[in-house]
């Protein structure tokens, strides 16, 4: 992400010029932009004049400058852009003012987004600044018949390929460098900076040695780790030990997987944890909380007035950071995320325990 400007625009709004450079960046602004900001971008709309030629065609397209009043937003992860839809409340062309208009923001998409500025919003706008210095990263995991690639982003871990060959013996046994120049094939053809190979046993080390004699250059990217499983199970893995940490310097993915194994070992021995959004308020109100996890989807439903919280979402963030504890926003789209929607999008890790 990058930062244009940004300025006052009284009545506490900050006017802040935004330009996503990623797929991560889009994903982050669905979470940053809500129901009621201000959002400004150069788009084009399809115009119908009292012209009887015109009306047959359906109008003409014209480029403008609108600012639209936000009411949704969309995440097409798929199609590479982010849809936000509102009613346009400046506009080069007055009678346009008061029609409901979308904004695809997509890669490279300069908007401006008006509004009063909540301070995990702000963090997680320089998170995304920040995170444009990360090497983009893929895991690969391999064991005897099966492989898989993964990609490592903001917003989750992606398979990529699934790789299966019948080794062993048998009428359709092949031979392991069957599975090997597959996997080797799909590596290369990947546009990262770093690459991790797990798996358990013996079966990456092979791998790795296939791909140093076909692939070099893709093998100089490769760093291996032990794991138990592979696929999600063993990328889980792979985060959980902090493996990609040591070739991106921030992965919140790592973080949270970290988080939230910390969150269910606490829980099962009975430990400072609260989840929950009464025991998480109550735990706020106290001051017991060190780390606040909540989950990025659950937060904005409530921030919309969508949910079913009897406490409200901004008063439970502030109180905990006033309190000097922490706040994680989780990704709605990767297991940890899951696992803490599952305890209902809130939880914390506690100083002291207040039952």
């Amino acid at each position: 992400m990058r930062i244009q400007d940004r300025h006052a625009v009284g009545e506490g709004r900050e006017q802040i010029e935004v330009v996503p450079e990623s797929l991560d960046d889009l994903w982050h602004l669905t979470y940053i932009i809500e129901p009621g900001d201000e959002v400004g971008g150069d788009t084009t709309r399809r115009i119908q004049r009292n012209d009887d030629q015109m009306r047959d065609t359906g109008g003409e397209r014209e480029h403008m400058y609108v600012t639209i009043a936000v009411e949704d937003t969309e995440f097409a992860k798929f199609a590479n852009r982010l849809r936000i839809g509102g009613e346009i409340v400046d506009c080069s062309r007055e009678d346009q003012l008061g029609l409901h208009h979308t904004l695809n923001v997509e890669e490279r998409t300069e908007i401006e987004i008006t509004k009063r500025w909540k301070t995990d919003q702000l963090e997680r706008l320089q998170e995304a600044v920040e995170a444009a210095e990360n090497p983009d990263v893929a895991i690969a995991t391999v064991e005897e018949g099966e492989a898989y690639v993964h990609t490592v982003a903001q917003y989750g871990v992606e398979e990529r390929a699934s790789i299966t060959a019948t080794t062993g013996k048998g009428e359709y046994a092949q031979p392991r460098t069957a599975l090997f120049a597959e996997l080797t094939d799909v590596l290369a053809r990947m546009d990262v900076d770093a690459i991790i190979l797990a798996g358990p046993g013996f079966t990456k080390q092979d791998a790795l040695e296939y791909i140093e004699e076909e692939a070099p250059e893709v093998a100089k990217l490769i760093t291996t780790v032990d794991t138990s499983g592979v696929g999600d199970r063993g990328v889980h893995e792979v985060l959980k030990r902090g493996a990609v940490d040591e070739v991106q310097a921030e992965t919140r993915i790592a973080e949270e997987a970290s988080y939230i194994d910390e969150l269910m070992e606490r829980i099962a021995q009975g430990h400072e944890a609260a989840y929950g959004i009464e025991s998480v308020m109550e735990a706020a109100e106290f001051g017991a909380i060190d780390e606040l996890l909540i989950l990025d989807e659950r937060l904005r439903v409530e921030r919309a007035g969508e949910g079913d919280w009897d406490v409200d979402a901004n008063d439970l963030v502030e109180t905990v950071e006033q309190k000097g504890g922490s706040v994680t926003v989780f990704s709605n789209e990767f297991d940890p995320g899951q696992q803490l929607k599952n305890l209902g999008g809130v939880a914390a890790l506690l100083r002291y325990r207040i039952d």
